[in-house]
């Protein structure tokens, strides 16, 4: 007999086959399912993870209370992270995708911008979504160039997304999409319905969460006997207890204006709880999901290292950092605002019913607050994906990064910091690219993540920050002292994420640097002492770098095409199966 849950309108076995039969006809190989790959801390909560073995970087986790669901939602979250292009979202496609027939999906649509004005196409959003994403009229166009093409010569790409307030296809900009929104809102499904029903429910319980953090805002607990109406939650509850935490279920519905459920997890002598926040229309699918949510990929140890006695209550709200709490349905709770008595009463709702019931339910409770939900549904694997937007619910990051942490901030700087290590200047072209870098980034800026890099783990690419760029630089053009700031800055902020190797040649540079300066002391008295100390490749490496006969050292040069990087071209050829399959449905 076949396993059948509440919220899926397919058997859990169906589910599985039919998601890795589509991923294995677009040629995505997922890692076999292992021991290894599994969690099962307590009774009833499972988390498994699964990997593309041509392209490692691209990893989900899946949770359920069985196996069987665990596996599903994990494939479910692989493909809708493929169907959204949200595995590629942070990162440059190289100008083979940027310049192609198209670069996200076949529909989409390329507004030039006239350099002179430098202003968004009118035919792009709509009057409500201009006001919100510009309100002081600061935006350019070119702030709307999307990172993954970087593409200024093609424009600003645009993807249609349906209004539902009136169905009218809206132009929503990609580079809106990458810096606003990243996997906020995004579902697969057995059906169209029930993929927008969980991108809604996701959207839902991380705003509310997000308020009742920000706002401290008390939680009424719900009754026992609604918590133990499921034999398999008490059955973790009691699991969870017998380890020494106190666990215990909380009304998050405002009042009973949304389906939103909290658990929280707590210590004795802990004032902060853990906290996990789930929304569906049913309250059984929501304290389900919430439960498995919040041990998911944890260890019992894990979660008591997460509650540490030493926390402090005040730390809840002082260390709140909205991107941060966003992105996640999970969150430490001041213990105040669940041990008081909160005015509100614990809410009941049940809507067990078909998964368009359920969307039109959730869509009626956003329209009632004044939001509007913009929608994109994707089928291309096919497997009923989608990416949900709704405007002051859905953003993990504050709209004004658009101005201020754009994430196409290095896109007309990519092609020289990528060649920077083969390039010979003179100290005057080095002084100006190190004012350049200071004027424009922040020193703990990591140089990947900028250009919208996939490096190797132990590349030094992957460790580089803006702050050791500039002694670099500062080292390339002869300025010593400039060079040993940023080289001590460096050993101090990076010690614990260098490779040893690295920090050997950085630890070996402040001490040349600082022999290269005193002019009371001769380097070649000392270089004995060094190569016992560091080495003698590195003293060579540090040595030649002062004396300028090596630049840059240890990184490796690239351009635009990024075939020197190996991980970004695994990364590239797992998207180019995504633009067969967009193909193919085009036909």
């Amino acid at each position: 007999m076949k396993t059948q849950i509440p919220g899926k309108n397919a058997a859990l076995e169906d589910t599985i086959e039919r998601f890795q039969t589509q991923l294995k006809a677009f040629g995505f190989n997922l890692s076999s399912i292992d021991n290894a790959s599994w969690h099962n801390p307590i009774p009833n909560v499972w988390s498994v993870q699964v990997q593309d073995i041509d392209a490692p970087m691209n990893v989900t986790i899946g949770k359920g209370t069985t196996q069987q669901a665990a596996l599903a939602s994990a494939l479910g979250k692989h493909l809708e992270r493929l169907a959204t292009n949200d595995f590629y979202a942070n990162h440059y496609l190289g100008a083979a995708v940027a310049n192609g027939e198209f670069v996200h999906y076949p529909n989409e649509q390329w507004f030039p911008i006239d350099l002179e004005e430098n202003l968004p196409p009118e035919a792009i959003l709509d009057e409500r979504l201009t006001q919100f994403y510009d309100p002081t009229l600061e935006l350019l166009g070119t702030d709307l160039i999307d990172l993954q093409s970087s593409n200024m010569a093609r424009g600003i790409c645009t993807l249609p997304f349906e209004r539902q307030s009136d169905k009218q296809v809206i132009n929503m900009p990609v580079n809106i999409i990458g810096n606003l929104y990243v996997s906020n809102g995004i579902a697969a499904g057995n059906t169209l319905f029930e993929a927008r029903t969980h991108a809604l429910c996701e959207i839902i319980e991380r705003h509310i969460k997000h308020r009742i953090l920000a706002q401290s805002i008390d939680l009424p607990a719900l009754p026992e006997r609604r918590l133990n109406h499921s034999a398999s939650i008490k059955e973790s509850f009691d699991a969870l207890k017998a380890h020494g935490f106190s666990v215990n279920g909380y009304d998050a519905s405002l009042g009973g204006k949304y389906p939103v459920v909290c658990v929280a997890l707590g210590l004795q002598g802990c004032n902060m709880h853990f906290a996990s926040f789930a929304a569906h229309p049913s309250f059984e699918i929501a304290l389900e999901r919430a439960v498995t949510e919040l041990v998911q990929g944890q260890s019992i140890d894990d979660l008591k290292a997460l509650l540490s006695p030493s926390l402090q209550s005040e730390g809840a709200n002082e260390d709140f950092t909205p991107e941060i709490q966003l992105a996640e349905s999970t969150g430490l709770i001041a213990s105040a605002q669940l041990d008081s008595e909160s005015e509100m009463e614990p809410a009941a709702w049940d809507l067990s019913d078909t998964s368009e019931a359920q969307f039109n339910h959730l869509m009626g409770l956003l329209q009632a607050a004044g939001a509007d939900a913009y929608i994109a549904d994707y089928d291309h694997l096919g497997v009923n994906c989608c990416r949900i937007i709704v405007p002051g619910w859905s953003e993990i990051t504050p709209v004004e990064d658009l101005i201020e942490a754009n994430n196409n901030a290095a896109l007309e700087l990519r092609e020289v910091l990528l060649a920077l290590p083969a390039i010979e200047w003179d100290a005057e072209q080095y002084a100006e690219m190190f004012h350049i870098v200071e004027e424009e980034f922040d020193d703990d800026t990591l140089l990947h993540k900028l250009l919208g890099m996939e490096v190797q783990a132990g590349d030094a690419w992957q460790t580089l920050r803006v702050g050791e760029l500039k002694g670099l630089i500062a080292l390339a053009g002869g300025d010593l002292e400039l060079a040993l700031e940023f080289a001590n800055w460096s050993v101090a902020y990076n010690a614990a994420t260098y490779s040893a190797e690295r920090l050997n040649f950085f630890r070996c540079l402040v001490d040349s640097l600082e022999l290269a300066l005193d002019e009371e002391r001769d380097p070649t008295t000392c270089k004995a002492d060094f190569e016992r100390t560091f080495g003698n490749d590195t003293v060579a490496a540090a040595w030649g770098a002062i004396e300028g006969n090596i630049h840059f050292y240890g990184l490796t040069a690239g351009d635009l095409t990024m075939s020197q990087f190996p991980a970004h071209q695994q990364l590239l050829q797992s998207y180019q199966k995504l633009q067969v399959a967009k193909k193919a449905e085009q036909r």
